[in-house]
């Protein structure tokens, strides 16, 4: 007969053997997550790894017309970077930071106001769901050719400003009028991506502050932005990444005139146009590194709080 608080067999295993147990546990999983996880490593290889890989290649010869390219090391690196082609690479560069920055910035705070909107409970609430994402909906080569219609001396947008701007005409009309297009498009998906996170709060909270009777302000200071933050940083990264590699957009409203031209518009122009692998490689290869520093910062100073929960509990 048992003594009565005398534990079972397996809790009266040796500590070791219980650690082995664990670790054998853990072994597996990690082995498991191997397997689940190749087919998508195979595919990040073949569409990411390969073609940058072999942009690298490609961007240390040269560009000879009728002739095999010849090894030159460094030298297109140095070309874009302090070379003949160094003036329009960092412009490009200040173009897309400027466009990246000002466009997510916009976005954000107008994604967050159509957020708190939509998470409102109104009659015709999914009709106004629907209507506000029709914008990120459409493909953005057609939302270019609208705006850039729109835009024309004679379009809408002078006719309700009551202005006779010429937006492709000059520097700044033609880098707002991207602007402007780029905010309307995408801002809807950062709305989206917020009013994602506004629905796990609970609404007792809010229902309590009010009783407590802290002011709208401070409920939307207190409890919205900070249960939402989460939800924001990931609008902000995707946005911000997103934005960094703007094409289709100025290349259909101003085709890179009046500076408008980005880094990711600077690579096609010579790998295409200008039949220049070696240095469209080069260029490619400083875009990729640019924008991997650049999600590394992000990922760094203001997502860490996102995967900061996904951490596992190794005291087990």
């Amino acid at each position: 007969m048992t003594a009565t608080g005398t534990p079972p067999a397996a809790q009266r295993r040796p500590a070791a053997t219980r650690r082995r147990g664990t670790t054998g546990e853990r072994a597996a999983e990690r082995r498991l997550a191997v397997w689940l996880l190749a087919p998508t490593l195979a595919a990040l290889g073949l569409v990411v790894a390969y073609p940058v890989a072999s942009a690298v290649y490609r961007s240390l010869f040269d560009d000879p017309i009728g002739a095999e390219p010849a090894f030159v090391g460094l030298a297109n690196y140095a070309d874009a970077l302090v070379g003949y082609g160094s003036e329009g690479f960092w412009a490009a560069l200040g173009n897309t930071v400027m466009f990246a920055a000002v466009s997510v910035a916009v976005e954000t705070l107008i994604g967050l106001g159509m957020a708190l909107v939509m998470h409102r409970a109104f009659r015709g609430r999914g009709i106004v769901r629907a209507a506000v994402l029709l914008p990120w909906a459409l493909p953005t080569a057609v939302s270019a050719v609208m705006w850039g219609w729109m835009l024309q001396p004679e379009g809408i947008v002078n006719a309700l400003t009551g202005t006779e701007v010429v937006w492709g005409g000059a520097e700044w009309p033609a880098k707002w009028s991207i602007i402007l297009a780029e905010v309307w498009k995408t801002a809807p998906f950062v709305a989206l991506l917020i009013l994602a996170g506004l629905q796990t709060i609970p609404p007792h909270l809010y229902e309590a502050a009010a009783i407590d009777g802290a002011s709208a302000w401070r409920r939307f200071t207190s409890i919205t932005l900070p249960l939402a933050r989460p939800a924001i940083v990931v609008a902000v990264l995707f946005r911000t990444l997103d934005a960094l590699r703007m094409y289709d957009l100025p290349q259909i409203l101003t085709g890179g005139a009046n500076n408008t031209e980005t880094l990711s518009m600077l690579v096609v122009q010579a790998a295409t146009r200008e039949l220049k692998q070696g240095y469209g490689g080069a260029l490619s290869t400083l875009t990729f590194l640019f924008v991997f520093l650049c999600a590394f910062l992000l990922i760094r100073t203001i997502g860490a709080n996102v995967f900061a929960g996904f951490k596992g509990d190794d005291t087990r």
